[in-house]
Order: C-alpha cells, then sequence, then structure tokens
C-alpha cells in the first residue's frame, strides 16, 4: 500500500495526457538540477533545510517548501527569478536577497512573461524589495509575511509588493513591516487589495498612475501615511483603517473621479509633537484632488482632520463623522464650499446648533472654517485663547454675517447624530 502511495504521489497524469512529476529535493545542488530539468505541471517539493544562492524558474511549475524551507541568497541578487506563467509558489522562508533597488534586487522578482503566478503563505526577510514584478498580468499574492530590515532609513528600504506596468493584480491578507511602501502601484489596473496589515513603513498603499482600483479592509498601524492615492483615477477606496500615522490618514493629490467611502483615520499626529503649519498630522489631505466622492468616512482625534489645498474645491463630501481634532477643517483656498449631499451633510463633534423639527439635521449651518481659525494656524500659541471670553465673542459675531462670506466651508445640513459605526464594517462591492 506504502509503495503505491509513493508511486502516485511520483508520478500522476495532467491534462492534455501530459506527464508531471512531484521532486523532493533536499540540498542547493538538487534544487538547481532539479529547476534546469523540470517540465509544465511539475512540483518541486523542498526537505526542510537552506538553499543557498539565486535560483531561476523557467516553467510552469509548483514550488512548495516544507516547514523551514528556506531560500538564502546570501545578499545577492533575487533569491527567486520567476518568467514563466502560472508559477505557484508557497510555505518557503526566504531571506537575505540584496538590497540594490536599482538592479531590483528581490525576495521574487517576477519578469516579464510571469502572468498569473501564486505566491502564498510564505516568509520574506530582506533589505530590498520583498516582491518585484513589471509588465506582467493577474499575479496573485496571498497569505505572505514581508518584512524589511526596520534598521535602515525608511527611504533605503525595497517596497514590500512593487508592481509596475501590472494588469488585474490580486493582493490580499498579508503582513508587511519595515519596508518602503507595503505596497506600491505604478501604471496598474484593477487592482485589487484586501485585508493586509501595514505597520512601521512610509505609506500602506501606494498609488501612482493607477487607474480602476478597489482596497478594502485593510489596516495600517505606526505608519508616515496609510493610503496614498497619487495621480491616478477610479480608485473605489472603502473599509480601510489607519491609525498612529505621522503625516495622513488618506492622501488624494492629483486624483480623479474616485470614491472614498466608510474609512476610519484615527490619531493623526506630526512626529515633532507640536502642530506647525503645514506638517500636522492630517485625517485625510485633498491636494489638487477633483471630482471624488467622500462619504460615511471617521476623521478624529488628529492634528486636522480634513485638510484641503490647491484645487481640491471639486469634490463631494457628505456623511463623514469629523470627530474631536485639534482642528476639524483646514482649507486654504478663496472658494465658498457646501460640503454636504442632497440635504444630508456630516457629522461634527463640536457643532453647537439645534434641530427644532427633530429630523436629525442641525437648523443652523456649521462653518468649521472660520477667519479665527485660520489666525490660530498660522500662530499656533494663540490657541490658549481659542476659549476666551473674548474669542467667543468674535466668533459669535462672525456668524452673525455668514451669509456675506464668500471664502470658507460650509455644511448647510449638519447631522446631529455620529454616522452608524455599522458603516465600517463591509467588503468589496
Amino acid at each position: 500500500m506504502k509503495l503505491r502511495s509513493l508511486l502516485f504521489w511520483l508520478l500522476y497524469i495532467t491534462s492534455f495526457n501530459s506527464w508531471a512529476a512531484l521532486i523532493r529535493v533536499t540540498d542547493t545542488d538538487a534544487l538547481t538540477l532539479a529547476l534546469s530539468k523540470a517540465q509544465n505541471g511539475d512540483t518541486l517539493l523542498l526537505a526542510t533545510g537552506v538553499y543557498t544562492g539565486s535560483f531561476r524558474v523557467t516553467q510552469s511549475i509548483h514550488l512548495q517548501g516544507e516547514v523551514g524551507a528556506t531560500l538564502d541568497a546570501q545578499y545577492q541578487g533575487s533569491a527567486l527569478i520567476v518568467t514563466a506563467a502560472k508559477v505557484r509558489i508557497e510555505g518557503l522562508n526566504i531571506r537575505h536577497w540584496g538590497k540594490d533597488l536599482y538592479y531590483r534586487d528581490a525576495g521574487i522578482l517576477l519578469q516579464q512573461g510571469a502572468d498569473k503566478v501564486q505566491i502564498k503563505e510564505n516568509r520574506f526577510v530582506g533589505d530590498g524589495f520583498g516582491i518585484y514584478g513589471e509588465q506582467i498580468y493577474a499575479p496573485e499574492i496571498v497569505g505572505n509575511s514581508i518584512s524589511g530590515n526596520g534598521a535602515m532609513y525608511v527611504l533605503d528600504r525595497g517596497d514590500g509588493i512593487y508592481l509596475k506596468q501590472v494588469v488585474a493584480p490580486q493582493i490580499h491578507k498579508n503582513q508587511l513591516i519595515f519596508v518602503r511602501d507595503g505596497v506600491y502601484l505604478e501604471s496598474v489596473t484593477r487592482s485589487r487589495i484586501s485585508e493586509n496589515q501595514f505597520t512601521k513603513l512610509q505609506y500602506g498603499i501606494h498609488y501612482m498612475y493607477t487607474q480602476a482600483d478597489e482596497a478594502w479592509q485593510n489596516q495600517a498601524i505606526a505608519v508616515d501615511g496609510g493610503y496614498a492615492l497619487m495621480n491616478s483615477t477610479n480608485i473605489y477606496l472603502h473599509h480601510n483603517r489607519v491609525t498612529q500615522a505621522r503625516d495622513f490618514g488618506i492622501l488624494l493629490n492629483i486624483t480623479e473621479s474616485s470614491h472614498v467611502q466608510a474609512n476610519v483615520a484615527s490619531d493623526i499626529h506630526n512626529s515633532k509633537g507640536t502642530v506647525e503649519l503645514g506638517n500636522e498630522g492630517k485625517g485625510i489631505f485633498i491636494y489638487a484632488a477633483q471630482n471624488n466622492r467622500i462619504q460615511d468616512n471617521e476623521f478624529s482625534h488628529s492634528d486636522t482632520g480634513i485638510s484641503m489645498a490647491m484645487g481640491g474645491e471639486e469634490n463631494r463630501l457628505w456623511h463623514n463623522r469629523i470627530i474631536a481634532n485639534q482642528n476639524q477643517v483646514k482649507y486654504v483656498g478663496d472658494t465658498q464650499l457646501e460640503w454636504s449631499y442632497q440635504g444630508q451633510g456630516n457629522y461634527w463633534s463640536e457643532y453647537q446648533g439645534w434641530d427644532l423639527n427633530l429630523d436629525g439635521v442641525g437648523d443652523l449651518a456649521h462653518r468649521p472654517n472660520d477667519s479665527l481659525d485660520k489666525l490660530f494656524w498660522l500662530y499656533p500659541e494663540a490657541k490658549l485663547l481659542m476659549e476666551s471670553p473674548v474669542v467667543l465673542l468674535l466668533r459669535w459675531v462672525e456668524r452673525q454675517f455668514q451669509s456675506q462670506m464668500t471664502t470658507g466651508i460650509s455644511d448647510s445640513f449638519p447631522l446631529m447624530q455620529s454616522v452608524s459605526p455599522a458603516l465600517i464594517d463591509g467588503g468589496s462591492q
């Protein structure tokens, strides 16, 4: 019975009546030989042990590791280079690849032709890129742990996952720490990114020149920024979280026609410990971004809840929760903006109006961004006077002339109660 079972696993018939082998290797030389002789459909099973050097996959094979199977590149080049389609790599420890970012040193380097590759449940530790792919189609990267070098300056590290000119990547349930950006996408279309965790790095997800992407239920903790959408279009960013960031929770920079919904950005504070003009932590930073929908999000307990500048006026904001930020809103511009939609505005924790008809909407418009706020931005030390009787009187006088004001933010339909927390529990649509 044991002999029959062994024969079954050694040789089995695949589609098109071709033979495929299960080959177990136990040392570096055997792995190198097996990779050079492998045929499409073969499975290479790596026994527990350390395999040193750089290895190349040129056929559509399944490369699987037993517990403790480790590829060690000895700090030179990439540990594993893939040029074939439909390769599956799983269960490996991959470590000590090179750190030369110009030469794209990576734990796994996916070169042109490596379409529909599956990279699942591997553990990466190294200085350069964790996974680097360029000009490929539909890679699937799931359940991996990728750790960079926390002793290196963050911009000298490689990104955890770097994809350029890639179509339809799937990136799910990975854990990334001590890299540059967790996931960096450049000139990518139709990416799907979910349930990843980003810690102690620059940006969790960084979009550059991408379109038609979606990201949901990701979490970023102790990062410079959570989710950076730059020079991109038609991104659906929803149900993500970021906390303890130093610069921003969400950045919309020259990004258009995107939908930012039901995300939570909380506890965003600059690392200097003092809020100064231009370097404060921002729940969301809208910079020269147009025609985006921003709804159902929470921006809370940060230096600034919502910051907008340089032509960010053509965006729609409603049903957001702006709670207990040192500055609720910072708008640098010369336009009067209305932040509500179809009779529904946002919830502002400092709103002091009333709701006489009990419809859940305040009877007085809310202006979170008056002239005194602008004065406090320029002179933060003056905040000691914010609650003084003189300042309160000046605010009251300014509100009496709201209808004559031509610049700033108005919410004509402020919500009296916070939007339901249930909005943050959804997933992909």
